[in-house]
């Protein structure tokens, strides 16, 4: 038998503790110095999407798998619903109302509340939750597809940070802040030759999430008729004396269509436009 040698730990200690512990202070700061800097150049043009179909395939499969299974879409859900109430949000800006407050809750409800005039602006307002992650979907595809990736990222960091400032419960400050960091990974992390395929996934996830989530309203009012009143189509309704169906509708129209429109950019994607 070999004789067995002791095994020794070493140890790296630095010689100057505090030498070491400004070097990490310092790289920190470099970090967090570089955002604007990632920021500002994400708003360039890049190389489009050309994704080959199995590479496509499996980008697909992986928003699906955010997107659709109960475990993962309890996650990637309370991002859907964020996208949902900064559609309310913003549709409220246009209307010229002042926004008050949002609120997010972990069991994937929400709330935006504005003021202002009531009519067609609380009625606009009211309206643009359900089609936006559909349409926020659809448009990062496009992004991706035409070269402008890396500036989806940016938008989306300045867009996620800056809703921080209108979040109103202590739920809603985990979930928008955990949105915000990731999209911070997103952008520092992601090269510009990547982004294409990370906004891609994103916008796939977006667009399932906007059917699912439509797809649950529509359970809420065939069979879970006790939570009418969270609805934004009975609450529209109620407004405006046109029947909720026609809402569930509407936001059925323009979520199909952004559905249509995020396939046949997936598909033409690559494609010499001559």
């Amino acid at each position: 038998m070999f004789p067995t040698s002791p095994t020794t730990a070493i140890l790296h200690t630095p010689e100057n503790p505090s030498s070491a512990d400004s070097s990490i202070s310092r790289e920190q700061g470099d970090w967090a110095a570089g955002i604007p800097a990632k920021l500002l150049e994400g708003f360039t043009r890049a190389e489009g999407l050309s994704a080959p179909p199995w590479l496509l395939a499996a980008l697909v499969a992986g928003a699906a798998l955010v997107s659709i299974p109960r475990g993962s879409w309890r996650w990637f859900g309370l991002f859907v619903t964020f996208v949902h109430e900064i559609g309310h949000a913003f549709a409220a800006l246009s209307a010229g109302h002042r926004i008050k407050g949002i609120e997010l809750r972990f069991d994937h409800s929400g709330q935006m509340r504005s003021l202002g005039r009531g009519g067609f602006g609380a009625v606009w307002a009211g309206f643009w939750g359900y089609p936006v992650p559909a349409l926020t979907g659809a448009v990062l595809i496009w992004a991706a597809v035409q070269g402008w990736a890396p500036a989806a990222l940016s938008a989306g960091v300045l867009v996620l940070a800056l809703s921080l400032l209108f979040i109103r419960n202590l739920q809603g400050i985990a979930i928008a802040a955990g949105c915000a960091a990731a999209s911070v990974f997103l952008l520092w992390w992601t090269s510009a030759a990547t982004a294409s395929y990370a906004v891609v996934a994103l916008g796939i996830g977006l667009v399932v999430g906007g059917v699912r989530d439509w797809l649950n309203l529509l359970g809420v009012h065939t069979r879970r008729r006790h939570a009418l009143p969270s609805s934004d189509a009975w609450i529209l309704a109620r407004q405006t004396g046109i029947p909720a169906a026609l809402w569930l509708g509407a936001f059925a129209v323009i979520i199909a269509a952004c559905a249509f429109a995020s396939g046949w950019l997936l598909v033409s994607q690559g494609q010499d436009p001559r």
